[in-house]
């Protein structure tokens, strides 16, 4: 019923008002004109003035926004691996420069099949690192020896991850060192390579260089190659057709077929190289030309005769055997 009992020799409370007694009296308020808040003393500080125009400094990384600089030695498949990943970088953001003294960036795509290309890579990474210049290497070099003094500390594209080169760029341009070395593989059998439907900038617009397979079936002691490109790894017949069609439609005029042996291209996937070659006759439009080349007499003398079956086919005038 809302009665408080009584405690004690306490009298019992009909209400709560009835705490208040009478001499208690209202409560006297302070009236808000006579509080005074307390004003607290500014530090004297300088005002900078900042011009709306004035470049703001700061350590953040704006991803492709930068220049880079684009280096490759060697061979085709090298130099196809080179535009490949200048193709990815421009269509990131990135501005591909010719000038080494512009670039935020350099990627430097390296050969190891001679002493000479291997001494001016080396060369080049120490220009890079005295001018202050972020480096990416990627290439057989860097594939081979990661563990090489000079390489310490800088980040490395795989010779089979030239398709992450945007991922490595950019964390490298944040100062972190990354190395993506790993083979591509599919139940368990090596691929190819990277996508061939990737974006390209190509050395020469009118020449599509197109590789049909990486390593090898040899094991040859002298060459540091197999080292880098390991075991042969051939891209499917499919793909090497949509990438030839896509390279005419986009106004090439020549393919050169290339990879580190193309006469073994297919022995791991169950083809061989005249049954590719009989599928990319009829992509070629006239005026067009197709060039083979890299290969090793093992295995390319047992496709010769089909091999020159398919260069007489569709008015291909001539074939050019490789002689060693």
């Amino acid at each position: 019923d809302g009665r408080i009992e009584p405690a004690g020799n306490m009298a019992a409370i009909e209400d709560i008002e009835d705490l208040i007694t009478q001499t208690d009296g209202p409560i006297t308020r302070i009236p808000h004109t006579q509080i005074l808040p307390k004003i607290r003393k500014k530090r004297n500080q300088s005002k900078t003035e900042v011009s709306v125009d004035s470049p703001v400094n700061c350590d953040s990384i704006i991803p492709g926004t930068q220049k880079v600089f684009v280096k490759t030695w060697g061979c085709s498949h090298n130099n196809s691996d080179g535009e490949y990943m200048a193709g990815q970088l421009a269509a990131y953001g990135y501005q591909i420069t010719e000038s080494k003294e512009d670039a935020q960036l350099w990627v430097l795509n390296s050969c190891t099949v001679k002493t000479p290309a291997e001494d001016h890579f080396r060369n080049e990474v120490k220009k890079a690192k005295e001018s202050g210049k972020h480096v990416v290497v990627a290439g057989c070099v860097p594939q081979a020896q990661p563990q090489a003094n000079y390489l310490e500390g800088i980040s490395i594209v795989g010779v089979q991850q030239i398709d992450r080169v945007v991922e490595i760029v950019e964390e490298t341009l944040k100062g972190h060192s990354v190395r993506l070395l790993g083979q591509k593989k599919q139940s368990g059998k090596k691929l190819g390579g990277a996508r061939l439907d990737l974006p390209k900038i190509r050395k020469n617009p009118l020449i599509e260089i197109l590789a049909v397979n990486t390593g090898c079936l040899n094991q040859c002691t002298y060459c540091k190659t197999k080292h880098a490109r390991g075991d042969l790894g051939s891209y499917d017949p499919e793909e090497l057709v949509a990438r030839a069609e896509q390279s005419f439609k986009e106004g090439v005029c020549e393919i050169w077929l290339t990879s580190e042996d193309t006469g073994a291209y297919g022995k791991d996937i169950g083809v061989t190289l005249p049954e590719l070659l009989w599928r990319l006759v009829d992509t070629i439009p006239p005026g067009a030309m197709m060039r083979i080349g890299m290969t090793n007499p093992p295995y390319i003398l047992e496709h010769l005769e089909v091999s020159y079956y398919c260069s007489t086919y569709r008015n291909i005038s001539w074939l050019i055997p490789p002689i060693f």
